[in-house]
């Protein structure tokens, strides 16, 4: 088995994740880390928190035999590693992703892909002409209860789609990240970007491209001016009702919550709190058995396959391709301006 290298560029919530899903993948090695903080760099990464259970729940990373650089750029050009694995705030993905690809590295970004739509056009742009492989941490594809759901509709076992409702809600962040950057609208977009962006992105992998979005949403609530919170419908040919709520403006005690409902003609698809479930209307209740044991989030799931996709020479399309990453940030961007005019939006899609 070939080893794969990653050269992973920040050591917030999203990069430690991947360090730690990639310490347990076979055949992979980090060789390469990158981060502007001094502690980071030196393993201590004790001020790190998030929203759910990672890879890696321990408060030093041993970097011994690891190369170490205080720049992603110098990282790119200089270290010897397959992958570039980018977790840095969402304004610094496009001249990183542009720089990697240039340096003909295979590029995983995480979430959201960009903060603007001039930004995704150049990322669209070098994607298209690249020798390598690009893949975006967009998880919630590879989710196994959403990978099951998805499945269960276009297998037509449940039958028609006739409403569908995502709700992904957090509790205040302020404070949770370097610099508090999630805090400022600038660089992160607020909830409506960071956060809802996963369940806009799960709506166009599930139904494909909406034509138009309205938006509601209120800016401000715990952040310099984002929108903290925000509820939108999606707007299909078919007429199916599709909806999606997003916020990180709750008390920080509250539980995180990542759920869905899907009404469909034979059954409605289920996750909450509770765990999965499908309730056919026949009135049986089945919590179907997911293989989670040895790959038990999106985070490993999406690794591991990108990984394999590079050792193998296998252009990724499995959970993603590159234009559907686009349409779902098209589709972010066109919700924003909907709650900044209080008019529904036709998607302009890149």
């Amino acid at each position: 088995m070939r080893e794969i290298k990653v050269g992973l560029v920040g050591l917030g919530f999203m990069g430690t994740t991947h360090y730690g899903i990639y310490k347990n993948l076979p055949g992979v090695r980090v060789t390469a880390v990158a981060d502007v903080d001094p502690d980071k760099r030196r393993g201590d990464i004790s001020k790190v928190v998030g929203n759910i259970s990672g890879g890696d729940s321990a408060k030093t990373l041993d970097l011994n035999g690891i190369a170490v650089y205080d720049d992603a750029k110098k990282l790119i050009e200089e270290a010897d590693v397959d992958i570039i694995d980018l977790c840095v705030p969402t304004p610094d993905h496009a001249a990183l992703t542009l720089a990697a690809l240039k340096a003909k590295k295979h590029v995983f970004c995480e979430k959201p892909l960009c903060r603007n739509l001039e930004q995704l056009k150049e990322i669209q742009k070098a994607v298209e002409s690249a020798e390598t492989y690009f893949n975006v941490g967009m998880c919630i594809r590879a989710w196994p209860e959403y990978v099951h759901a998805r499945q269960m509709i276009n297998s037509g076992a449940v039958g028609k789609v006739k409403t569908a409702s995502f709700r992904r809600l957090s509790p205040d962040i302020n404070g949770n990240s370097w610099q508090n950057w999630f805090m400022l609208d600038e660089r992160s977009g607020g909830a409506a970007l960071d956060m809802h962006m996963h369940d806009t992105d799960a709506i166009c992998h599930f139904f494909g491209r909406p034509e138009k979005v309205q938006s509601c949403g209120i800016r401000g609530v715990v952040s310099d001016r984002g929108i903290d919170h925000i509820f939108t419908h999606y707007v299909y040919p078919d007429g199916k009702f599709v909806t999606a709520e997003g916020g990180w403006c709750a008390a920080k005690g509250v539980p995180f919550e990542m759920s869905f409902e899907i009404v469909c003609e034979k059954a409605t698809l289920k996750m909450d709190a509770s765990g999965y479930h499908i309730y056919w209307t026949c009135g049986k209740t089945e919590t179907p058995e997911l293989n989670v044991e040895a790959l038990p989030t999106g985070w490993h799931v999406e690794l591991d396959y990108f990984v394999k996709c590079v050792r193998d020479g296998i252009m990724p399309d499995k959970y993603q391709t590159p234009q559907s990453i686009f349409d779902a940030v098209s589709v972010a961007m066109a919700e924003i301006e909907s709650v900044d005019t209080q008019k529904q939006i036709e998607v302009n899609y890149v």
